[in-house]
């Protein structure tokens, strides 16, 4: 596994390397004109290098990384860190609006912004050495002036080469990486706002060029034998409105408004690639490539019913959703499901942290959603009332592909409100743990701040709806500290009111969550990467070869440089529909068969008059009191005060703290500057939240 590990490693480097060699003359003189061969011009144009050196590598570690992930074994939970990764990992930069960064993630961020320093001055330099070709009546300093603007363009296609990698949920890629979509999020932003400068940037640059040189009606052409600037122009148009909303204030206040401007992405990258040309779209494909194929399949996977089993609710607004699943998927703590209620809205899906454990609960999946928007007071308010059963889609899980925390001697989980959800995925983890042999699992300190003592009843998820002994609880080192910080004093017991359970009826036309293609989803999805790409290639060189190069050579006409793009465009999509529909088809066949026989064993559910859900509350506290009891001897309650966390995090003792930090973005980075100051070299942090 090693050396697959290796050769991963030294094509992704040789990948990046071409990147550094573009911007050269050594790539432009002796590469290029080395590797178009009359075979490559006659299949693919001028698109066979940028296939083969831009397209291909990625390709090639999308489709054998899932080939690897699919034959490595089942994560194994090491008890042992590397030193230096964990110094890599360290939080060494917290503050806005880059949010909290690792030392791993500046070293990267800084060669990257090399990369495009780089590829800048070497583009101006190329580019100044050929004034002497400049336009009839051009001034030297105008040409000056339109060279740098095209070069901005052309660095901002550097940053769409990375920019949809972060947000493909179900590539190879990230595991790859050990990264998560959720944790990766940030790197699409970055990228976003990058890319968004530079391309605001050439277009204002070209706009004040043409407005100097008396050349306005130029943004309005669509040349058919060069780039189309009306394209760029849409493509900016659309792009300003999707930049705008996603700065973090906007985002927060008008998040419907955000979610919808972003869905113009589609058009975004029809008019982008229609104004870069065939060649550009290339050297930028594996992205939106891979992007495609995990989008079109969470699209199969979200159109099909998911079987919703009970929904355990507090009375503070929270309340937890629990699923039926297959036994064969198989997902880590902190995964992350994304939910649909069409009875709420059809199209607003919400990423919520799942809160089982599938060691613990191999047929059900829990999420647990605290009412705190529109939609989350729309969904309270349905399961609260008289309904037997409540359609409901899913998409997902995506999480990370071990459970790397336990490897800690001692785990500090810090949580404010709702952050608590991800931690209660892996205590119920650990749990499982310690009911195998020779498994060692970290001391757990909880850290819980909530603004009010009703919200506290959360605590009551740590037990799953299937309930635990109280030796299980028992048998892991658990210590809970839980501040309220709007009220003074403990409140009087009779105004809590208990845990309540509703059980919904099952439906024919609902299904168990499962992995999108079934127990082998990694080996299928390598299948649908390297199978699409091959009849994308396939494709191109067939309609190159029969249409487009019989019009370029044996005619005195041109083929329109925008119909390239058109062609290219259309073949991905095709090729990416056609595998990926069939691969979808069989394996929904195949996994429809388990999903029968779960559905036959469910029968036993608790049922009840027709029309009405099955509450319970008294008798479902009895069957929970033991284990119940367990969390709450556990647990020291704090009224009107908030946590110290320095106090707390420096008087551990232990040579490995990992510290988990989920909640309001002040409280992550207070504690992600304490792990940071290297007052405190046995504390390992890591932030859980998708925004930075």
């Amino acid at each position: 596994m090693k050396m697959v590990r290796v050769i991963f490693l030294v094509v992704f480097v040789g990948w990046l390397m071409i990147w550094v060699m573009l911007p050269t003359k050594l790539y432009k003189n002796t590469w290029t004109p080395n590797l178009e061969t009359k075979l490559t011009s006659t299949y693919f144009g001028g698109q066979g290098t940028n296939l083969l050196l831009f397209s291909f590598p990625v390709m090639f570690i999308a489709a054998f990384g899932c080939a690897y992930l699919h034959f490595q074994n089942r994560p194994t939970h090491s008890n042992h860190s590397n030193s230096v990764t964990a110094l890599l990992k360290r939080p060494v930069l917290v503050m806005a609006p880059l949010g909290i960064v690792s030392a791993l993630e500046l070293i990267f961020a800084a060669m990257f912004v090399a990369l495009l320093i780089w590829s800048l001055a070497n583009y101006l330099y190329v580019s100044f050495g050929h004034l002497h070709m400049h336009k009839e009546g051009e001034k030297i300093w105008e040409a000056k002036f339109r060279s740098v603007s095209l070069r901005l363009g052309y660095i901002g296609n550097i940053c769409w080469a990375f920019l949809f990698f972060p947000v493909t949920r179900g590539s190879s890629l990230l595991p790859l990486l050990g990264l998560t979509s959720e944790s990766s999020i940030k790197y699409h932003i970055w990228l976003g706002h990058v890319s968004n400068i530079l391309f605001v940037a050439h277009t204002v640059g070209f706009i004040i060029y043409w407005a100097i040189t008396n050349q306005m009606a130029e943004i309005l052409e669509w040349s058919k034998t060069w780039v189309s600037n009306v394209a760029g122009v849409i493509a900016i148009v659309i792009a300003v409105p999707m930049w705008v909303t996603s700065f973090p204030h906007f985002r927060r206040k008008k998040f419907e408004l955000f979610f919808s401007t972003h869905h113009l992405y589609l058009l975004y990258i029809i008019f982008y690639v229609l104004h870069v040309g065939d060649a550009y779209f290339c050297m930028i494909l594996p992205g939106i490539f891979l992007f495609l194929i995990d989008r079109y399949l969470r699209f199969l996977q979200s159109r099909q019913r998911t079987r919703l089993l009970s929904a355990r609710v507090l009375p503070c607004g929270v309340v937890e959703l629990n699923f039926s699943k297959t036994p064969g998927l198989y997902y880590n703590p902190t995964s992350v499901l994304f939910v649909n209620v069409p009875r709420i809205s059809k199209l607003q899906w919400h990423p919520f942290t799942v809160s089982s454990s599938c060691n613990m609960e191999a047929d059900k999946l829990s999420v647990v959603i605290k009412t705190q928007g529109t939609w989350s007071h729309k969904l309270y308010q349905e399961i609260t009332s008289s309904l037997d059963h409540l359609q409901v889609s899913t998409e997902g899980p995506y999480g990370p592909n071990s459970s790397h925390f336990l490897r800690h001697e001692c785990l500090v989980l810090v949580s404010g409100g709702s952050g608590i959800t991800p931690f209660i995925s892996i205590i119920r983890e650990i749990i499982s743990q310690t009911q195998k042999p020779n498994v060692r699992v970290p001391r757990v300190v909880m850290i819980c701040a909530f603004k009010n003592s009703a919200d506290i009843a959360m605590l009551d998820f740590l037990v799953p709806i299937s309930g635990t002994t109280p030796s299980q609880i028992s048998q892991i080192q658990l210590q809970i500290q839980a501040y309220i910080t709007r009220e003074k004093e403990q409140p009087k017991t009779e105004t809590q009111k208990p845990l309540q359970t509703v059980w919904f009826k099952p439906s024919p036309f609902d299904s168990p969550i499962a992995a999108t293609l079934g127990p082998n989803n990694w080996l299928w999805l390598g299948a649908i990467v390297s199978s699409s790409f091959l009849m994308f290639l396939l494709l191109l060189g067939i309609v190159t070869r029969c249409y487009i190069y019989p019009i370029d050579h044996n005619t005195e006409q041109i083929y329109h440089f925008s119909y390239r793009a058109l062609w290219d465009m259309f073949l991905v999509c095709v090729s990416v529909f056609i595998v990926s529909s069939v691969v979808f088809l069989w394996c929904k066949k195949q996994n429809s068969r388990e999903g029968n026989q779960i559905q036959n064993n469910e029968i036993a559910t608790p049922t009840a008059a027709h029309g009405a859900p099955w509450f319970s509350g008294a008798d479902d506290r009895e069957l929970e009191s033991l284990p119940h009891q367990g969390i709450v001897q556990a647990t020291q309650v704090h009224f009107g005060s908030r946590p110290d966390f320095k106090k707390i995090l420096f008087d551990l003792k232990e040579s490995d703290v990992g510290v988990l930090a989920c909640g309001p973005r002040k409280m992550r980075q207070d504690v992600a500057k304490i792990c940071a100051s290297g007052l405190a070299p046995n504390l390992h942090f890591e932030s859980i939240s998708f925004t930075l």
